[in-house]
């Protein structure tokens, strides 16, 4: 038969989160091969794909017809969803024309922020006023005509179908017909097919779109068990009893509704109503009220005017230059009609700054303009840094300007209240976020849903690339051999990559923007639709479609370094000194450079990785400048490129810089003739090549997309201004062959100069200021054990002490104490804000009352509801009631009857009975607690000590059970836990430590099923590691694996793995790993050692055996010589030889070697 005409009207894309398998692109790609001329997008209860369907469809010719298929409550939206009462049924609309489209947006948002209860629903009572303009199809078997049918209840169902058509009006409704071979929905056409008969409400074929071709239902059904958690294999789990469900072309329609062609027209009827044209190019920005009768323009003069002479004033010829910087930029702002923006954005800024918000001093291209400088939204002067205010805003470039804003993350929140309230609630909202399904992800899902053995799955998922610039699974089952041989082990991994392949990519759930907002003139509602996220009212259409349509988007990125910044200064004012100025540092502190090379930069800003230590320790930074270009290099492009190597060999003098045009050198001086800045390339352009600084910026572009043929252009256009400017060709083509080579990795030098200023504040507080700036570092990070451990570790390599916890004295945060650091109450695991704070009141109001203060007193002044039982117990293993001098064992023990005193001494209180002579009740000390006898059965040994301390703090504070011997560890490791993230995957290594958090867990599938594997941590002095132990491996150690032992294991280190995981070998005692050892013992001596020597032997001579000794010693000409001692003094090597040996010479000099 011929092809009807037809197009799809009931279609869902992946937006139907984790139940439609749809691209949109798909979608729009087999309409333009069946020559359908419109397709409708109608996602469950969403309109999170409309916009990407209409500038898709729109671009490919298709007309995009926007709808959904909405959630309709039976009774209420308002009223929880219960089935039974309140249920809820399935109902298809479509927006005709503008009208119907903004009802829609109004009904879609409206269901998520006051119907939201598991789908977000709308009723009837809504619809009713919000049904112009839609037209309406009565639904998949889902809906409520089709739940009447089902139920024979064919009356209800045609009032429900008359009122529909009445509600929408006869054109615009007809009754929705599904042919997919489920049995119901065969019942249910005959009666919908009578229904029309009755009551001339037209038909109408859809297909319930899910996936693009009928193959694809199996990985649709594998999205659906991922959706509720089901295996495949479970009988009794959610699915869809159809293969059908995929998009039918017009023949295949046709060959389907052969009988029944009337109800195939019918969509075109629908399509032909479909009138709906959205704008775009026209921006949408709140006009900025100023309050008086001065306008945005003469508001934004008067502070721009101001904010010059308050800057630039000291210095005339300063002021003209930056006077016709701004004049310039002001002009632009102008014309493109932006000056409320920048109002906005001051008056945020102003508003944070006044209600003592720390604010950053600018981020990306904005630190270039001048106009943000003098308004003070950004701290750098622009001038000062050769930075471009084209960078970020020129009239060639119709786009909103994009200011992000860095607010200190306590901050954050009031601001974003702030913009609420300044604008309306209504008018304010975040931005969605969709997580998508990445290449891991997706393989884990399908392999949990396939019940692959989960050993296999974690072994797959370890294989495949990960990070920002992987490749897809897809590319990487054609490149990658590990993944290629694994593929082909055994059927179900082909099946796994199949529908992994398949899935990738595909939305998985809907999150927020980190710090987007936007912010319109009008209600939102009248330009997007609304969900609701976490509580939060958010966007359904992300920000890129939010600044096509022209609204404002400003991003609030909560940075936790201003917060940090803002409490060392406050601690250091605490402790008596003047806080610096931030903005008016030293420049060139010598301190703080000499920190810097020496690569002792935990804490400070962008440069703590290993990777920034050795780029800093190379290029050695003496400027601020060189602090930028840092910044700027340290990235994959320079990396690979080579520049980083030519930057440092030329700072060093070890090559030499020449500037192949006089007009170059100024540009490239501060970076020794590379081009490190996309700056540098718009400025060369401008200056030799005669480009103007908006074509200049057309080039970054250009660079950017490394278009040959765009390139060409620009090339000829380069060359030709250079020449009119005094080079030669030759010359003119050299830089720019230079250009093409390093300009495309050339960084935003605005950005990287802003941040670099907040590099060198922190930097500074760190070399100048290091006990403040530690506890500032230490309270943002309280929640997170392993950055409080860096930090705790990095004050003991700076000799600042850390005064652990101590009720007497800590505070809720980590605080100066002296020269020192006290530990706050909030890093101790177990406790609570609201619980330290009513211990606190406790221990001042005692201290105000000069009482003593013990755990007992502590009981009987704190709020017992307030303060568990659970609080105590953490407070008691963190040593924070050591101060009376009890064992910690002991003090747990005492703590039930010092609760029940407490609480007897708490009711006595508030029934008014003090103490005999009228004094408030207290207790009586008690000989424990008090400098009693310690020699209970409840004191804890050291080791116990210890473990309860780990526990309750993260980590050992007060000691460590390897310190005894940590020289011994040293000899039989071959790598710390701190240098794993510089080994390769792959790596065999051996590790001794101790074992934390030992878990063992039972296989559950596979051929291992049943059979026993563990986890673990293993501990050394500088950190830990995660070890994975299978079964073969954990039965072959026959019982040496347990909670706190300490053993020498060899072990592998997991390839792909995102942080360093070692696989465990063999894991040996101490005494075994010497017994095996081959080899003989190095000591290195000093000068100082010699006299030594004679002590030295007689160690040897304890212990007996067939290892060598070496000595290693400085020669006469300077260089080190290793010397085997006599075989009279080769030694049996035992941790007791060790320690000797320690004792004599210092720890770090003695080590084993193979022979």
């Amino acid at each position: 038969m011929s092809e009807p005409d037809f197009v799809h009207l009931h279609v869902h894309s992946e937006y139907s989160l984790l139940d439609g398998a749809n691209r949109i692109g798909d979608l729009v790609k087999a309409c333009t091969q069946d020559k359908q001329h419109a397709i409708a997008l109608t996602d469950h209860g969403n309109m999170f794909g409309a916009m990407e369907l209409y500038q898709s469809a729109s671009s490919s010719g298709i007309k995009p017809i926007l709808g959904c298929e909405v959630y309709l409550a039976k009774k209420s939206r308002r009223e929880p969803h219960n089935k039974k009462e309140n249920g809820y049924h399935h109902l298809t609309l479509l927006a005709r024309n503008e009208r119907g489209y903004k009802n829609l947006l109004d009904i879609c948002s409206t269901a998520y922020t006051e119907g939201y209860h598991f789908r977000p629903r709308i009723d009837k009572e809504y619809l009713s006023s919000h049904a112009e303009g839609l037209a309406c199809l009565s639904g998949c078997l889902a809906g409520e005509i089709n739940q009447h049918f089902l139920r024979d209840e064919d009356v209800k169902a045609e009032e429900l179908a008359t009122t529909f058509r009445d509600l929408f009006g006869k054109e615009h409704f007809w009754l929705e017909l599904q042919r997919n071979g489920i049995d119901i929905q065969a019942k249910a056409n005959e009666a919908l097919v009578r229904l029309a008969q009755r009551t001339a409400i037209p038909l109408i074929a859809t297909n319930d779109i899910h996936y693009l071709r009928q193959e694809d239902c199996h990985a649709q059904d594998v999205l659906l068990c991922i959706n509720t958690q089901a295996k495949r294999a479970e009988k009794n789990r959610f699915r869809f009893d159809t293969d059908t469900l995929f998009f039918r072309t017009r023949k295949e329609m046709g060959e389907i509704f052969r009988d029944l062609p009337h109800a195939l027209s019918a969509t075109m009827d629908v399509a032909n109503q479909v009138d709906l044209k959205l704008e775009f190019g026209k921006y949408h920005v709140p006009l900025f009220h100023t309050g008086t009768s001065e306008t945005p323009t003469a508001l934004l003069d008067r502070l721009c005017e101001e904010g010059l002479l308050r800057l630039y004033g000291a210095d005339p010829a300063g002021v003209a230059k930056a006077r016709e910087r701004i004049e310039h930029e002001k002009r632009v702002i102008r014309e493109m009609g932006f000056e409320s923006y920048f109002l906005i954005v001051w008056d945020l800024i102003r508003w944070a700054r006044e209600h003592g918000i720390p604010v950053g001093p600018g981020r990306g291209s904005a630190a270039g303009s001048a106009v943000a400088y003098v308004l003070g939204i950004t701290q750098i002067d622009p001038l000062r840094y050769d930075l471009l205010f084209e960078r970020f805003l020129n009239s060639a470039r119709v786009s909103m300007p994009d200011i992000d804003i860095d607010f200190c993350m306590d901050g954050r929140e009031r601001v974003l209240q702030y913009t609420r309230d300044r604008y309306g609630v209504a008018n304010v909202a975040q931005i969605v976020t969709f997580g998508t399904m990445a290449s891991r992800t997706v393989v884990r899902d399908v392999g949990r849903v396939l019940d692959v053995p989960l050993k296999d799955v974690d072994r797959i998922a370890k294989k495949i690339p990960a990070g920002p610039n992987a490749p897809s699974l897809e590319e990487a089952l054609e490149n990658d051999k590990d993944l290629i041989a694994i593929r082909k082990e055994r059927p179900e991994f082909e099946e796994l990559f199949e529908f992994s392949k398949k899935l990738e990519g595909l939305a998985r759930h809907i999150s927020t923007h980190a710090a987007g907002v936007v912010i319109s003139p009008r209600p939102l509602i009248e330009f997007v639709p609304l969900c609701t996220h976490d509580g939060e009212v958010a966007t359904q259409w992300p920000a890129k479609q939010l600044e096509d349509l022209g609204l404002l988007k400003m991003d609030y990125l909560g940075l936790r370094t201003l917060t940090i910044l803002a409490r060392a200064l406050v601690n250091i004012e605490k402790r008596g000194g003047t806080a610096p100025d931030l903005l008016h540092l030293p420049e060139g502190d010598p301190a703080t450079y000499r920190m810097l090379i020496a690569g002792d930069t935990e804490g400070v800003f962008q440069l703590e990785s290993d990777g920034m230590k050795k780029l800093l320790a190379r290029i050695k930074p003496d400027c601020f400048e060189d602090l930028i270009a840092i910044l700027a290099l340290y990235r994959p492009g320079p990396l690979e490129s080579g520049m980083i190597d030519m930057f440092v060999r030329r700072k060093h003098g070890e090559e030499a810089i020449e500037y192949p045009h006089p007009l170059v050198e100024p540009i490239l001086k501060d970076t020794y003739g590379c081009i490190v800045y996309q700056e540098q390339v718009m400025l060369i352009a401008s200056s030799l090549g005669g480009f103007s600084l908006n074509e200049a910026d057309n080039l970054r572009k250009a660079m950017g997309k490394k278009k040959p043929e765009i390139m060409a252009k620009y090339a000829d256009q380069f060359v030709s201004g250079a020449v009119k400017n005094g080079a030669t060709a030759h010359v003119a083509q050299a830089i720019w062959d230079n250009i093409v080579k390093f300009g495309g990795y050339g960084f935003n030098k605005s950005h990287s100069t802003a941040y670099a200023l907040i590099t060198y504040q922190t930097a500074y507080l760190k070399a100048n200021h290091r006990a403040a700036f530690l506890a500032a570092n230490m309270s943002c990070e309280m929640s997170s054990t392993d950055k409080v451990k860096a930090f705790w570790d990095d004050a003991r390599r700076a000799k600042v002490e850390i005064h652990g916890p101590d009720l007497r004295f800590s505070g809720w945060t980590f605080e100066c104490e002296g020269e020192g650091v006290r530990y706050g109450l909030g890093a101790i695991k177990g406790t609570g804000e609201r619980a330290i704070e009513n211990l606190l009141a406790a221990r001042d109001a005692l201290q105000k009352e000069r009482l003593p203060i013990g755990m007992h007193e502590l009981c009987a002044r704190a709020d017992s509801s307030e303060v568990p039982r659970l609080c105590w117990e953490a407070l008691i293993k963190a040593g924070a009631l050591d101060f009376g001098g009890v064992n910690r064992g002991m003090l747990v023990h005492q703590l039930d009857s010092a609760l029940a005193e407490g609480s007897r001494l708490a009711a006595d209180r508030k029934a008014g009975q003090g103490s005999l002579f009228g004094g408030p009740a207290e207790p009586e000390p008690t000989k424990h607690e008090h400098g009693g006898p310690n020699d209970d059965a409840h004191a804890w040994t050291r080791a116990e000590t210890l473990r309860a301390e780990r526990e309750a703090l993260g980590f050992y504070v007060s000691g460590h059970p390897l310190e005894e011997r940590a020289g011994l560890f040293a000899l039989l490791s071959t790598v710390r836990t701190s240098e794993l993230a510089t080994r390769s995957g792959g790596s065999e290594l051996t590790i001794a430590g101790l074992v934390v958090g030992f878990t063992e867990l039972i296989v559950k599938s596979g051929s291992l099923a049943g059979r026993k594997m563990a986890r673990f941590r293993l501990e050394d002095l500088e950190g830990s590691v995660a070890v994975t132990v299978f079964p073969r491996t954990l039965e072959a150690q026959q019982g040496r694996l347990a909670e706190d032992t300490v053993i020498v294991a060899r072990a592998k280190l997991e390839e792909h793995s995102e942080e360093p995981a070692l696989i465990l070998e063999e894991a040996l005692s101490i005494d075994e790993a010497l017994k095996r050892f081959d080899g003989g013992l190095v000591v290195e001596l000093e000068p100082t050692d010699r006299e030594r020597l004679a002590e030295l032997k007689s160690a040897f001579a304890s212990s007996p055996g067939k290892s060598p000794v070496w000595f290693l010693v400085n020669g006469d000409d300077g260089y080190l010589r290793r010397v085997r001692a006599s075989k009279d003094h080769a030694v049996t090597i035992t941790p007791d030889l060790a320690e000797k040996v320690h004792g004599l010479i210092g720890r770090g000099r003695l080590r084993l070697a193979r022979i």
